[in-house]
């Protein structure tokens, strides 16, 4: 536990050091959150399903920095580790070499966390955001929100070679899925066309989850996207299990 302890202390000062990780989880989103609650304000609105700009846009631009951490920072950030031999050099220590990549998700899972509850602040006394649902029952979807995306950035970190090739590749993941998710923009403003396409994307489910549970909504309501979930943590540990390489 107390390896763990210092590689997740160690992994934490890495991840401020490193400006474009912490930029994109804790400034970007309240960039965009300030950028359109000054556009639109919150006012409730029929087109939202009666909730404010503000109102939707918390949890889906919590989906957005899921994403971030989940596919770009761990993806990365591993494949790193593994191109300059830090993997496998700690693997020799004495040191667990799972503790390595634990300390990776806790660190990100805390910056995640760190990034929503910036949102909720900002959104809740600057905006007035609203919210209708049950904390435990939020703080539930976020998890597996979480667990889901992260076992799909070890996937990718297991199969990528190095760093500049998990950088593109991910890309490749990360941007369609912030515009045409709703994590980005609502759904509801996009065209049909647009929306089925969109129900191809890990990520729409993390939106309409998140989104769902926020203003009270049956985790019954949801349980498509709870499989869906579900199923894609449950693969993709089973995946990165198989094929992650420390070296």
């Amino acid at each position: 536990m107390r390896a763990l302890l210092k590689l997740s202390w160690v992994e934490c000062k890495l991840f401020f050091r490193e400006p474009i990780g912490a930029f994109f989880t804790l400034l970007f989103p309240l960039m965009l959150l300030f950028l359109f609650g000054s556009i639109y304000g919150n006012a409730p609105t029929p087109l939202l399903g009666g909730q404010g700009t503000i109102d939707v846009s918390v949890p889906a631009y919590t989906a957005m920095i899921i994403a971030t951490t989940g596919l770009l920072s761990l993806s990365i950030s591993v494949a790193s580790y593994r191109e300059r031999g830090i993997l496998r050099r700690l693997r020799v220590t004495p040191v667990r070499p799972h503790a390595i990549l634990v300390a990776q998700a806790v660190v990100l899972f805390l910056m995640t966390t760190l990034g929503m509850a910036l949102l909720i602040v900002a959104g809740r006394f600057v905006y007035g955001l609203r919210f209708q649902g049950q904390a435990l029952s939020v703080a539930g979807g976020f998890v597996l929100s979480c667990l889901s995306f992260f076992a799909l950035g070890f996937v990718l970190a297991g199969l990528l070679p190095t760093a500049r090739t998990a950088q593109i590749v991910v890309m490749v993941f990360f941007y369609p899925m912030i515009f045409l998710s709703g994590a980005g923009l609502p759904r509801e403003l996009m065209p049909q066309t647009v929306q089925r396409v969109a129900e191809f994307l890990p990520l729409t489910y993390v939106v309409n989850l998140l989104r769902g549970l926020w203003v009270g909504e049956s985790w019954a309501t949801h349980s498509r996207d709870v499989l869906v979930l579900a199923g894609m943590l449950g693969v993709c540990a089973v995946v990165s299990t198989l094929t992650f390489r420390w070296e």
